[in-house]
């Protein structure tokens, strides 16, 4: 248990921070599950718009620090690739 005033703000920030940074990576996750969606579905024009929309969001993620910059790179680049593979 926290003891010092110093330790004690730092448990509620960090407690602010997983409640925001989760609603980041859920809405990061959401944005490519529709991507996915699209292409499952065959649909280009639909899997293109909700690339482009996904992408920023990805891009976010890794400046907030809630994803790595790899991981964002990886899975922009395998959704492109399955993206452009429907045309």
């Amino acid at each position: 248990m926290a003891n010092t005033p110093q330790a004690k703000k730092r448990i509620r920030r960090n407690d602010r921070r997983a409640e925001i940074n989760g609603a980041r990576v859920s809405r990061i996750r959401t944005f490519i599950k529709k991507v996915e969606s699209a292409l499952v579905a065959g649909d280009k024009d639909t899997a293109v718009a909700a690339l482009a929309a996904a992408q920023p969001e990805l891009a976010r993620g890794v400046s907030k620090g809630v994803v790595h910059k790899n991981t964002a790179s990886r899975k922009f680049s395998r959704l492109t690739k399955a993206v452009a593979a429907l045309g």
